[in-house]
């Protein structure tokens, strides 16, 4: 589970309750229609704009925010260089006994395996790699979407609060509370934009930044097992994929 997610998610909530909380009634802050307009009117609106499909599998998508666990690219070039010691001592079919963790390597081994060429074998991964930075693309530009119509919305139920207000202005006591009625659309929207759906988005970038180093890195890795090359150069070659504080021969020149 991402924590960095979780923790800004719930505290930045947190954080907004206890204002209400602290500086009067938060039953003041609770209006039905405004939910309504806000919550409403943002998924329908957003739905205008992508298909049903793509729309309920933002949730999906989401849920990466959350949970993803990206494997460290120093797990992934070590398995690597592991994988070529074994294939450059037994071939690739020594290969088949071992357990690999990760679903994409272990895809991609399996077509080392059945002896296909390295143009299908990186024409296939690379189509796997596209489909999935497209499936997150989707995702983003779903949120992103969230957090243009929310604060849209949010405008519109407040003029609809000030139309309604200003149509009945025999009473001067109701003034005040009408206006606040109004402005907690405006609230809602921008609470729905800036602290929830816009931040799902940019973690979703993020992430699909993530997924695109480790797929071009196990790629890399697979074809360069596949030509026959040395462990050694093999990891050299795909440490270059590490900030240069963690590569090995960084440390060796420091020494």
């Amino acid at each position: 589970m991402d924590l960095a997610t979780l923790i800004g998610l719930i505290g930045a909530f947190g954080i907004v309750m206890a204002a209400i909380v602290l500086g009067g009634s938060a039953g003041t802050f609770v209006n039905v229609p405004s939910l309504l307009v806000v919550l409403g009117g943002t998924v329908l609106v957003t739905m205008m704009k992508f298909s049903l499909g793509q729309f309920l599998g933002a949730a999906a998508i989401a849920v990466k925010a959350f949970l993803y666990k990206p494997t460290q690219p120093e797990a992934l070039i070590e398995e690597a260089v592991d994988l070529a010691k074994t294939a450059r001592q037994g071939g690739l079919l020594a290969l088949e006994d071992k357990e690999i963790a990760d679903d994409f390597m272990k895809e991609g081994l399996g077509l080392l395996i059945d002896g296909h060429p390295a143009e299908t074998v990186r024409a296939m991964l690379i189509k796997d790699l596209n489909q999935t930075l497209k499936r997150h693309g989707d995702g983003q530009d779903i949120f992103k979407a969230i957090g243009d119509v929310g604060p849209a919305m949010g405008m519109i139920g407040t003029l609809i609060g000030l139309v309604q207000m200003l149509s009945n202005m025999d009473d001067p006591k109701q003034i005040g509370p009408a206006m606040a009625v109004a402005l907690l659309t405006t609230l809602y929207g921008a609470i729905l934009a800036n602290m929830f759906a816009l931040p799902i988005a940019d973690k979703l970038a993020l992430r699909s930044r993530e997924e695109n180093t480790r797929k071009s890195l196990i790629i890399d890795a697979l074809l360069s097992i596949q030509s026959g090359q040395n462990p050694r150069v093999i990891e050299n070659m795909l440490e270059a994929y590490l900030p240069r504080s963690k590569r090995k021969e960084e440390d060796s020149e420091e020494a």
